[in-house]
């Protein structure tokens, strides 16, 4: 035989004696901006899952801007779509309520783990002297970006503290507000995310920024006209020049998929952002502040594979989510 064939048969052999490849399961993790914290986020699950799963899964990472687009998405993406949002959007998007008038296909959305909260971040310069919320008063202020839970997060703020009318919005891409600030367009803007924020830890480098507290009163009447909210706390020190805690609120997020996930996925996945979490936190602390528990925070039915690794835990789900 010649050393051509041996060669072929011994590559057949060891081809034939290795098995079958495994199959590999692609998802796709959509959260937001990249400047975002929760972008990041999703890029360390990414990691998690094709580092536990030896590569068989494998998953594309979307940018997103915003909650918003990530519900209206999910009522049409197919396959393994995972996406972060607030619940209570989704049980707006369920009722038809704005932003998601006359749309369907919200009640296939199941939940499979909780993300840390979203922390509500009033970012001003500090040469602007606002130290309170009332001050922005008659100036331009971005709110959030247009067409975002962020958005909708600071009116229903300033709308609480009867504001609403007296800020001048400034209708922009939330990706604009850095450079805004900066080029002093702007007093400032409002960003949604778990904190610390990459953009405003970016910001505060070259910029001295100040974040507006909540005053007791304010905050008070925030969390009882708006029960989505809580009371949040960003420690002193978290961005460049903010000396001291700074009170805010925060709302509940989640990791949701669809209904077009299978059972074996959706447990998969489960078992390994939790078995995984400890590790993450040891690179982001914003993983520190999330349990398993908290996943009967989230308002919407657990995917029958999720439910299935949070009965395996021990963890007591609430009946309306099974």
């Amino acid at each position: 035989m010649s050393s051509r064939l041996v060669a072929a048969a011994l590559a057949a052999f060891t081809l034939a004696a290795a098995g079958p490849a495994l199959a590999q399961t692609r998802v796709t993790l959509k959260s937001a901006t990249s400047s975002s914290s929760y972008y990041v986020m999703v890029v360390q699950i990414g990691e998690a899952l094709k580092e536990a799963s030896g590569g068989t899964i494998q998953a594309t990472i979307e940018e997103s801007q915003g909650s918003v687009q990530n519900v209206k998405e999910s009522a049409r993406r197919p396959g393994n779509f995972i996406f972060t949002t607030p619940p209570n959007l989704l049980a707006a998007a369920r009722e038809g309520k704005k932003p998601f008038e006359g749309e369907k296909g919200y009640d296939r959305v199941r939940t499979l783990f909780v993300m840390p909260f979203v922390t509500v971040h009033f970012v001003v310069r500090e040469d602007s002297g606002i130290t309170d919320l009332a001050q922005l008063a008659g100036k331009d202020f971005i709110g959030g970006g247009k067409g975002t839970f962020c958005e909708g997060r600071t009116k229903a703020i300033l709308s609480a503290l009867n504001l609403a009318d007296k800020v001048n919005m400034v209708d922009v891409e939330l990706a604009s507000a850095d450079n805004a600030v900066r080029n002093r367009k702007v007093v400032g803007y409002t960003s949604c995310s778990s904190h610390p924020t990459p953009g405003i830890t970016e910001l505060a480098t070259g910029t001295p920024i100040r974040i507006l507290p909540l005053t007791p009163d304010q905050l008070k009447t925030v969390l009882s006209l708006d029960p989505a909210s809580g009371p949040v706390t960003i420690a002193k020190g978290t961005y460049k020049g903010v000396d001291t805690d700074v009170q805010t609120v925060g709302v509940p997020v989640g990791g949701f998929t669809t209904d077009a996930m299978d059972e074996e996925t959706a447990y998969t996945i489960t078992k390994t952002f939790w078995t995984k979490r400890a590790a993450m936190a040891d690179k982001n602390p914003w993983w520190k502040g999330i349990e398993p528990t908290q996943v009967n925070l989230m308002g919407t039915k657990l995917h029958p594979g999720a439910l299935r690794y949070y009965k395996e835990a021990g963890v007591a789900i609430d009946a309306a989510l099974q």
